[in-house]
């Protein structure tokens, strides 16, 4: 590893440790930052998420190679780590280091984005079922208990099994829209509660219309649970897309993912661990980061530990 890329992943590092020291300052005080930070836990799923993102964004400066650059296919085939290459290399010489660094952008952005799209579908599913009702609601519901019913995988290997090669926005957006039925039950047991709330009616005696207050009143209100929800399904979302990887229906090669690399270092298992190791536990240490920190943001956003 050369200077400029030790010197930008201890960038990383201190943003890391300023961004968790300014969260805890300014949210400390409050009470839902107590709860927060009550979790041991969550401080370091913060900083390990923060981190990632920091070295995911600087990867240019972070990694010392190109992801697919074959370095000396003969010479440097399946190093172990070493000072030049801290995490060694793999079966075609491209520097580990530098294919999990580039990885961590693959990785982490189908997560966000997938689970953006179901968020936002799931979102607007529940608010509408429970705001409207009557036949809209159940045909909105059954069609819910149909997806929560057939496995996920099941539903993306039929729509992959459409294309000989899935571009990665669209790999996208199959994860996303098949992970929103959750998200819609969570967000229509919220609505139910608030369509009956006096501001919901002050509101529909103004004049405003249904999609003005699910919109503009009813989805702001709901805010919190859909947050942890969101977090907490993303580790969910990048496990997926490397399982996916891993059969080679994910990412396609040279692309580095976490889960195409564990692929690629299967056959070396023996002879070669760094090749699946560092990619499975950069993939475990997200997961478990964003585990924790959807944990601490639910207690956080309690209402019933509102005076905690």
């Amino acid at each position: 590893m050369n200077a400029r890329a030790a010197f930008a992943l201890l960038g990383a590092v201190l943003l890391a440790l300023f961004v968790v020291g300014e969260v805890r300052r300014r949210a400390g005080p409050s009470a839902a930052g107590r709860r927060f930070f009550r979790h041991p836990p969550a401080a370091w799923g913060m900083f390990i998420l923060t981190f990632f993102v920091a070295v995911a964004l600087a990867a240019p400066w972070v990694a010392p190679y190109g992801p697919s650059i074959t370095l000396e296919i003969v010479a440097l085939k399946n190093q172990p780590p070493s000072l030049l290459h801290p995490l060694g290399t793999d079966l075609y010489s491209r520097d580990v280091w530098s294919r999990l660094v580039y990885g961590s952008r693959v990785s982490l952005s189908i997560g966000a984005l997938a689970m953006l799209v179901a968020v936002t579908v799931g979102a607007v599913v529940g608010a509408v079922a429970g705001y409207v009702r009557r036949w809209v609601d159940t045909a909105l519901m059954r069609l819910v208990d149909v997806g929560l019913a057939v496995p996920r995988i099941f539903l993306l290997l039929m729509a992959i099994a459409l294309w000989e090669h899935l571009p990665l926005a669209l790999l996208v957006l199959l994860i996303g829209l098949t992970g929103w039925f959750g998200t819609s039950r969570l967000v229509r047991a919220e609505v139910l509660t608030l369509r009956e709330r006096d501001f919901v009616a002050a509101a529909r005696a103004a004049g405003a219309g249904g999609p003005r207050i699910i919109f503009r009143h009813v989805l702001p209100n709901v805010a919190a649970p859909i947050i942890v929800s969101a977090a907490l399904g993303i580790g969910n979302v990048m496990l997926l897309e490397a399982g996916l990887s891993f059969l080679g229906l994910g990412v396609p090669p040279p692309m580095p993912s976490w889960g195409n690399m564990i692929a690629d270092g299967a056959a070396q298992l023996a002879t070669a661990p760094w090749t699946t190791v560092f990619p499975g536990v950069a993939i475990a240490l997200v997961v478990m980061a964003l585990n924790a920190v959807g944990d601490a943001l639910r207690d956080a956003f309690d209402p019933r530990r509102a005076t905690a």
